[in-house]
């Protein structure tokens, strides 16, 4: 069950707009996992040998890079994030609400949710 969540999540943060960061929070509300971040957060610790999926765009709720430790090199994911143009100060995204993409506006959740279910 947890693979299938995990290539769920896979599949969200796939998504996610250059440019852009979301939370645990978010994605796990969208997946219809309320009190999951966390395991979304394993998910993305889980990722870093996928380069197709963008991990570094994946922050805590409030804006904190709080994966970085699972990225090759201390500043790796703010490398990754600052090359998208998102300016990060002290492991803190800057303008977080400008840059902050709910999935739940942009996508639809009944495709995710019945996989998982079903």
């Amino acid at each position: 069950m947890a693979s299938e969540f995990f290539d769920k999540v896979y599949k969200v943060v796939r998504l996610i707009p250059e440019g852009k960061v979301t939370t645990y929070g978010h994605i796990a509300r969208f997946l219809g996992e309320t009190r999951s971040a966390r395991v979304v957060g394993y998910a993305m610790n889980a990722s870093h040998n996928d380069s197709s999926i963008p991990a570094h765009r994946v922050v805590n709720r409030s804006g904190v890079l709080t994966g970085k430790h699972f990225f090759t090199g201390s500043t790796l994911m703010q490398d990754l994030l600052e090359s998208e143009g998102i300016k990060v100060i002290e492991d803190q995204v800057q303008s977080f609400e400008s840059h902050l993409w709910n999935p739940i506006d942009h996508l639809d959740q009944e495709p995710f949710i019945d996989n998982i279910i079903g």
